[in-house]
């Protein structure tokens, strides 16, 4: 077996991922049958666009949030809260709290891309 290394590690959201595999699909004209069920899903279940997520991830990070992480604000673009307590079960896993007023920032931010 071959050793690989992991040079580097980023989160993505599943508009990210829905992107990437369909440059996957133009480059090689077919995907495999688990990208192909991925694509489904995603296409399914995912509702923005590339410009928006990336505007949305861009205001999230411009608030200066202490603790919240790209790994934070993937979670918030992938499942897109509408109200606070789903924000909060978004973090309710993870070891990090966040102010009250913060993540009233972070569902304006999303308010606004929906309206």
């Amino acid at each position: 077996m071959s050793n690989l290394k992991v040079l580097e590690e980023t989160p993505i959201s599943a508009v990210e991922l829905k992107e990437k595999l369909n440059k996957v699909k133009k480059r090689d004209k077919e995907l495999g049958k688990k990208a192909t069920k991925t694509v489904e899903y995603l296409n399914t279940f995912t509702n923005l666009k590339i410009k928006e997520a990336e505007d949305i991830k861009k205001k999230i990070i411009n608030l200066n949030i202490p603790r919240l992480r790209d790994r934070h604000i993937v979670k918030v673009l992938d499942i897109m809260p509408k109200e606070i307590d789903s924000l909060k079960m978004l973090f309710s896993g993870e070891n990090i709290t966040i102010k009250e007023e913060d993540l009233n920032k972070v569902l304006e931010v999303i308010k606004k891309i929906k309206c």
